[in-house]
């Protein structure tokens, strides 16, 4: 089966929904983090996903991959329910997504093309030099310069790392990306410039993000869509414009407090 084009896929309002996540429910002990959760991510979509924290935000997105196990509920992706997958067709459907986690999470004893190659090496059959190749244009496309090649994770700035965990988590050219709070501890300038770079790059490759991320200016920015995440489920999901409707006293403290007021003011005059 082409695993992008599928045939039971759920669609919405003439939209596909490459990953689709229903009655999900995942727990620590006696704590239930997620309780009946549902969520889409539409292709060719930048959608935010927003909570308070400790809601449970990076617990949905390693759900979704798989790193954390879930008590019920069903995720499917591509229209395919992943539980019900032999392994490597779960493989394939696995290289099909990239992952950029907080931090970046680089290999801190490789290079970035060697962190880059690092899914090349495990996934595909090609020549050194073909990964020598891919490499350096993964580190072009992210806006790095060439001699960052070269460099450990310890010789980069907190904004090259990010691009660096970026051009990894592109490295097998995949369909959706999963963004885990990916301005985190850049200054206001290279945030501004993620946010570009990745509007862009959504842009050319047609990828459909899902990214958790506690940046009003992102969302403003470059998403979408927003879903936000309360008492283990999903309380509102739509463009911000809808959400800055909403009478959810955290949405409303989210959006219209000291911190949100001005970037709502800003959009309201265009200038975000």
């Amino acid at each position: 089966m082409d695993l992008a084009a599928p045939s039971n896929g759920h669609i919405a309002a003439g939209r596909e929904a490459v990953i689709s996540v229903r009655g999900l429910v995942v727990g620590f002990g006696d704590r239930l983090v997620m309780n009946g959760l549902d969520l889409d991510l539409y292709r060719g979509e930048i959608l935010g996903f927003v909570g308070a924290s400790g809601a449970g935000k990076s617990v949905l997105t390693r759900t979704v991959l798989g790193l954390i196990p879930k008590r019920a509920g069903t995720i499917d992706v591509y229209g395919r329910d992943l539980d019900t997958l032999a392994p490597a067709e779960r493989g394939a459907i696995e290289r099909r997504w990239g992952v950029l986690f907080q931090q970046g999470a680089l290999f801190s004893n490789l290079t970035v093309k060697q962190n880059i190659q690092a899914p090349m090496r495990e996934h595909l059959g090609i020549s050194k030099r073909l990964r020598d190749e891919l490499a350096m244009l993964k580190i072009a496309l992210v806006g790095l310069p060439p001699d960052a090649a070269e460099k450990y994770p310890s010789e980069l700035s907190g904004g090259m790392v990010k691009r660096a965990a970026l051009a990894r988590a592109l490295a097998l050219d995949p369909d959706i990306l999963f963004l885990d709070e990916p301005t985190s501890g850049l200054d206001p300038i290279g945030a501004g410039e993620f946010d570009e770079l990745l509007a862009t790059l959504q842009k050319t490759l047609g990828l459909s993000v899902f990214m958790v991320t506690h940046d009003l200016d992102s969302l403003y920015a470059v998403c979408d869509r927003v879903a936000a995440l309360g008492q283990g489920r999903v309380i509102a999901a739509g463009p911000v414009a809808e959400l800055l409707k909403s009478d959810d006293p955290w949405l409303k403290a989210y959006f219209h407090g000291k911190r949100g007021a001005g970037r709502e003011a800003q959009a309201r005059r265009g200038l975000i």
